[in-house]
């Protein structure tokens, strides 16, 4: 499945103005999205009222220094794992004092892939606290573009799914 741009608009929409009507904030921490989450949010008029931010820590560097990613979790895991993505978020929640955060890393292709981590491969998390933090895998079929695309989206729903069980 392709995510088109009325979509992927449609999807920040309805997270938008979930966030708006509780009152919530959120910050992204993205790799393999290259900040498009946070593109797709600040796409909508008024958006200030409840996105905070955005980093792009696409390198391992960033992850750690900017997010506080372990070097342990980096080394053992790789950045394209579980214990990532959830530090990613407790660390964007430190940094940014939102109520929320969602981060996303991932091997979008064409290059990087490996047996165990073929391209399309992408982690997901997602929470307001190391308590309720959620990680998901996911496997993304298609070119760059499609598996950012399709990463995007998924984020977007699966924040406002979580913010809407809350």
């Amino acid at each position: 499945m392709v995510a088109s741009d009325q979509e992927l608009s449609q999807a920040a929409a309805r997270l938008g103005e979930l966030l708006e009507s509780q009152a919530q904030t959120i910050v992204t921490a993205e790799s393999c999205t290259g900040g498009w989450v946070a593109k797709a949010l600040t796409d909508r008029a008024g958006s200030s009222a409840y996105v905070l931010g955005g980093l792009v820590t696409y390198s391992n560097e960033a992850k750690h220094d900017w997010l506080k990613v372990t070097s342990e979790s980096l080394n053992k895991h790789g950045a394209v794992s579980e214990p990532v993505v959830r530090e990613m978020v407790a660390g964007a929640l430190a940094a940014s004092g939102a109520n929320v955060a969602v981060a996303i890393s991932g091997v979008a292709g064409p290059g990087g892939g490996s047996p165990d981590k073929p391209v399309g491969t992408v982690w997901f998390a997602w929470g307001s606290n190391a308590d309720s933090t959620q990680a998901v895998l996911k496997q993304f079929q298609g070119d760059r573009d499609q598996v950012r695309r399709q990463a995007v989206l998924f984020a977007l729903q699966q924040v406002h799914d979580y913010l809407q069980e809350a």
